[in-house]
């Protein structure tokens, strides 16, 4: 035997000894010729990020490119958000994190400039899947104030760009001469004011005269200003502040309202943005925003648009960050003819159709991809490589649900071209919301779309004022919150759970039904220790009935009467009350999710229900299971009863070695409201000591008084302590979440510790161990076992690992007349830290799904029914005596343990972090194998193989800084994975190799080659007997040699990682060189399309002349000099 290990060891030194040195085998590991052969190697795995979906995070500012038809979106943080068709989408981060003040594309040259409030400003390059700076500008004695960029056709490719200063006395503009490959700037002066103006707050040129701008400034002083003659030739003061001009003799100012019998004008709000649009019908439109009244109270921030004698007042959700006009051409001395206004909001985007005003485009933007701020995120899920017919079932139910008002026009933000990637799986993404929605999104190809909504509170009754809130409220705000959700995608059984203490079953079906009244069944979990220094021996359990207290069938599971008064009502504490009344009226149910069951938690004796922390379904055995701090219930939704209603301690067996007892015996618990009446204590109830699943009931133990009461305060600082962090988790808190019994703290360094709270002491962790995971399953029971059965794998915050046997009836009518039989096993294994995941694998190393029932519409005809509902074919693995045909496989807070089924004999533990814990992990099918995925509190994300735990992919990826990626990180299989990054942003990731190689392929491309619209003729006439201005060169009005040359250290010049310069200085070697000739070969490429250009212009004009030339040969041919 000594050889064997030897050999072992040395065989295995690439396998075993690759890993961390805590990872260790038993001796019961599998033979050599029965070690799982694994595939999985450390070249499988790499991390990056793929894209980033949802409604930009506190947006500031916003441009739209009316020839390439992208949308920009600046935010507060330094992130440039840019859309363009459905699926079209890119995230970038300016490093510095400054505020983006402002943007201004090149128009139709696939390059974007932002001004910084850092007063720096970046050229992008758009002609890139992933666009990167070329050029940037760092002003050192000057403060940017607005950013203009010339709008006549003749400076599109050249594009100069006016900026005007805050500091010296604001007598200059800086002209900054962009392209793609150089950056030049100068500054001309434009104002000859002795004193100081102030910020400039806008600029706009004439649109009939090139040479003569309006300059506005913060303090009331407009000038207008003749560029060629370098002078002003008007200025007008006025003594209030500006916010915006118009070259239309439009002075925008904060105005008042008609004075009414003589009284005091009342003062409105300012107008903060105008814009004035032509059409040729002769009636232009103009839009603004603010201009309304103060005397409306709680009045929403309003668009007003102007057409002709009719006015249109919009009012918006949310504050107006900024809006554009969308027209039909890009040039200002043409007719505009305006189509459509997109409308940025601080949490929305909106797009109103000019045609029909008061009708919105309906679209991704509106309520499909990026509306993910509509209601916070409370909990998430990923799906991937879902079944195929999934998303086709959920976007047939979902398309119904458009709402009325929605334009039938198409999407104006129609720009950029989808990616060419050879990823082709099915995706879908789950999202949980604060006002008790679920969405379904489309996440296939990067992309992102809708597919069906699901409002939750219309099972319950909504209450119209806070005078009609009942008082079994919990969760102040937010009572409908969702807080975790489970979803079997083969039989398409959802399963619900709410801040209120609520569980709801949901089935699919594609037929409309009405529901008279709905299912109800209420449960009441009191998982309390006894008195004793122990639970109540009873060995193992086997109960089949429900539990008294708790309703067995839905006729018994009426609400209660609502008591009339609070909590300290002489009537006594609320006992058997739920915190949501279920409507009574009956339900309309639209094809989709239909409302199976409706499972609510009562309040115990003036406690309030434990907040449900794991939750589970299973369509074989028609079983949902869910968890708190209480203990474990079991409801078949087929039956509509419950099976079982077990404390925690319940599940360990007498002689269980893992069993954990009390450390001191526990004084009797007092209600929440009763702490001023002392005779609610002297003469406890017999039934408050018994326990949920058993008859009889301990003896009470007495104990220094003085150490009951400590104990009392204990608990019930706890029960404080956990209704506070109901509320904040209803409230979408990011301070702090109650998860196992733990707090989660930030910590001034920015990284995530977690601590015990002052309050929970070791007595109360002991008493309050909650279930934290939950796994369906067909394994061994017993270690004596020689056939698989339907099992229930329960995992607890204290690392304990239960076995629960489940005896199923045959199927058909016993189905639904027979109950299910549930009987404890016993403790499985023992780790570090809360369970996270817990699955099985074959002997061969494949993943063993829990067993499923295909879906069928219950609403459908019989014959189609058993056309569909044949449950999948379950063939049990059988064990011989003395072998092993499983592998179990368990991930805690800390470590990662391999068991063999059914001896339940330890084969691989693997210590995960030391110094940190883990959050999220998810047993995943990667490369046609399986490995466990990890992220930890100190934001590594790591990977381990299955079945030796085998590290292979350890990198820091993401410190852990908000509450919220905690709460919503998920990984899936085929190495995605995702993250809620703000309120309304979600960011994917993945840990692929073979997708972190095919993703420039999978990226859409923002610049498609579109020819520019052909300029306005200005008339032969005009130009030749002077009816119009006459062009200026803008070289000769902003050059070197008319301007002056701006000095060396007003701005220095930083090449970009895009630019040839940045490229020069980041690269090196054969892949440099290789970038740098592809950059120069775009650059010549660009140079000889403009040579084509002009040689065929050129061509067209020669061509041309001769034709005129040769008709006038023929004309003149035969006639003689006198003739003509």
């Amino acid at each position: 035997m000594k050889k064997f290990y030897i050999r072992k060891v040395l065989d295995g030194l690439t396998a075993a000894s690759s890993s961390s040195s805590s990872s260790t085998t038993q001796p019961g590991t599998p033979k050599e010729n029965d070690v799982v052969q694994e595939t999985l190697q450390s070249e499988h795995f790499q991390l990056c990020k793929t894209v980033r979906h949802g409604f930009p995070y506190q947006p500031s500012s916003m441009a739209f490119d009316p020839v390439q038809k992208i949308l920009a979106v600046g935010t507060q943080t330094g992130a440039l958000r840019l859309f363009g068709r459905a699926g079209v989408e890119c995230y970038c981060q300016h490093e510095s994190g400054a505020a983006v003040i402002q943007l201004q594309f090149l128009i139709n040259e696939g390059a974007l400039v932002s001004a910084l409030a850092d007063d720096s400003i970046h050229l992008w390059n758009l002609r890139q899947k992933i666009p990167a700076i070329l050029h940037s500008l760092k002003f050192n004695r000057e403060s940017i104030s607005f950013l203009w960029r010339d709008t006549f056709p003749d400076y599109f490719p050249k594009c100069f760009l006016h900026l005007k200063a805050r500091r010296s006395n604001l007598k200059r503009i800086y002209s900054i001469h962009f392209t793609l490959y150089k950056c030049t700037y100068i500054y001309t002066r434009t104002s000859s004011i002795s004193t100081h103006p102030g910020p400039v707050v806008h600029i706009s040129d004439n649109p009939m005269d090139e040479g003569k701008l309006l300059i506005g400034f913060e303090c009331g002083v407009v000038v207008m200003w003749d560029l060629k003659c370098k002078k002003a030739d008007y200025r007008y003061n006025y003594d209030e502040v500006r916010h915006y001009f118009l070259f239309c003799s439009i002075l925008v100012r904060a105005p008042r309202k008609q004075p009414k019998d003589g009284k005091k004008p009342e003062p409105c709000k300012p107008i903060l943005k105008v814009e004035y649009k032509t059409t040729r019908a002769g009636d232009p439109f103009m839009v603004l925003s603010g201009g309304l009244s103060y005397d409306t109270v709680g009045r929403r921030a309003c668009l007003t648009v102007m057409h002709g004698k009719s006015t249109t007042v919009l009012e918006m959700d949310y504050p107006i960050v900024d809006f554009l006009t969308l027209c039909e051409t890009p040039y200002p001395s043409d007719f505009q003819e305006p189509y459509a206004v997109v409308v940025l909001l601080e949490k929305d985007l909106v797009v109103i159709d000019l045609g029909q005003i008061g009708y919105l485009y309906c679209f991704l933007n509106i309520d499909q991809e990026k509306k993910f701020g509509c209601s916070p995120v409370t909990c998430c899920e990923y799906f991937a490589d879902c079944p195929a017919e999934l998303i086709p079932a959920l976007y047939s139910v979902g398309s119904r649900q458009k709402r009325q008002g929605y334009s039938k026009k198409e999407w104006p933000i129609s720009g950029g071209n989808w990616g060419q990637g050879t990823q082709s799986y099915p995706e879908i993404i789950i999202t949980g919301h604060a006002d008790g929605s679920i969405k379904f999104w489309d996440a296939s190809a990067l992309m992102l779309q809708v597919l069906y909504k699901l409002k939750t509170a219309k099972v319950f009754e909504r209450t119209r004022g806070k005078e009609e809130k009942p008082s079994t409220d919990i969760v102040e705000e937010d009572p409908f919150a969702i807080q975790t959700l489970s979803w079997c995608p083969e039989s398409r059984m959802l399963c619900v759970a709410g801040v209120s203490a609520h569980v709801i079953v949901y089935r699919f079906s594609k037929q409309e039904i009405t529901t008279e009244v709905v299912q109800l069944l209420e449960v009441r979990m009191q998982g309390e220790f006894s008195d004793g220094d122990s639970p109540d021996p009873g060995g193992e359990q086997t109960p089949t009935l429900p539990t008294p207290g708790a309703s067995s069938s839905p006729q018994e599971g009426e609400l209660p009467t609502q008591p009339s008064t609070g909590s300290n009502s002489s009537d006594g504490p609320r006992d058997n009350i739920p915190c949501l009344q279920v409507r009574s009226s009956p339900l309309k149910q639209s094809p989709g999710y239909q409302v199976e069951l409706v499972i609510q938690l009562v309040w115990v004796s003036g406690d309030p229900p434990q907040p449900i922390t794991s939750l589970a379904i299973n369509s074989s055995y028609g079983l949902v299971v869910f968890g708190n701090s209480s203990g474990l219930a079991v409801v078949d939704y087929l039956q509509k009863t419950l099976l079982l209603n077990m404390g925690t301690s319940d599940l360990y067996s007498p002689s269980d070695p893992y069993q954990r007892q009390p450390r001191s015996p526990r004084k009797q618990r007092q209600p929440s409201g009763a702490l001023s009446d002392s005779n609610d204590g002297a003469n406890p109830s017999e039934d408050r000591c018994k326990s949920p699943t058993s008859g009889s009931t301990s003896p009470n133990n007495s104990d220094d008084e003085r150490k009951q009461n400590f104990i009392e305060k204990v608990k019930n600082k706890s029960r404080r302590f956990s209704k506070t962090v109901a509320n904040d988790f209803g409230t979408v808190s990011s301070t702090c979440i109650l998860s196992r019994d733990c707090i989660f703290k930030v910590d001034v360094d920015n990284s995530f510790t977690r601590s015990r709270s002052s309050s929970v002491t070791s007595i109360e962790r002991e008493s309050r161990e909650a279930i934290s995971s939950f796994h369906f399953c067909e394994s061994f029971p017993r270690k004596n076992d020689s056939l698989a059965s339907p099992c229930l794998l329960v995992g607890t915050t204290q690392g304990s690992v239960m076995m629960v046997a489940l005896s199923m009836p045959p199927g058909g009518d016993q189905r639904l007349q027979q109950p299910v039989g549930i009987s404890s096993c016993g403790t499985m294994a023992s780790l570090k830290g809360g369970i996270m995941t817990m699955a099985l694998l074959d002997a061969a190393g494949a993943l063993l799904p829990p067993s499923y029932e295909p879906w069928y519409d219950a609403n459908a005809s019989d014959e189609e029914k058993e056309k569909s509902r044949r449950r999948r074919p379950a063939t049990p693995p059988s064990s011989q005596e003395g072998q092993d045909s499983q592998f179990a496989v368990l991930c805690s807070e800390k470590q990662a343990k391999v068991l063999a089924m059914p001896s339940q004999t330890r084969l691989y533990k693997h210590n995960i972090t030391e110094s940190s814990f883990v959050l999220r992990a998810d047993v995943v099918q990667m490369a046609g194998s399986n490995c466990i995925a990890c992220f930890c509190a100190n934001g590594h994300i790591m990977t381990l193989s299955l079945p030796s735990l085998r590290p292979l992919l350890d990198m820091n990826y993401l410190p852990l800084t908000d509450m919220r990626i905690a709460r919503t990180f998920c990984f899936s299989n085929l190495g995605q994975a995702l993250y809620l990054t703000s309120s309304t942003e979600i960011q994917r990731i993945t840990y692929s190799q073979e997708t972190c190689d095919n993703l420039q392929e999978m990226l859409s491309e923002l610049f498609t080659p579109v020819e520019t619209p052909e300029a306005p003729n200005r008339g032969f006439f005009k130009g030749l007997f002077g009816g119009g201005a006459q062009s200026l060169d803008r070289e000769d009005l902003f050059g070197e040699t008319a301007a002056g040359k701006a000095s060396r250290s007003l701005a220095q010049h930083i090449p970009g990682p895009g630019g040839m310069e940045g490229m020069k200085g980041a690269a090196s070697g054969v892949v440099g060189d290789l970038a740098r000739a592809r950059i120069a070969l775009d650059e010549r490429g660009q140079k000889l399309g403009e040579l084509d250009e002009r040689t065929a212009a050129m061509m067209a004009s020669a061509d041309s002349f001769s034709k005129h030339a040769h008709d006038m040969m023929l004309k003149y041919k035969d006639k003689k000099w006198y003739q003509l």
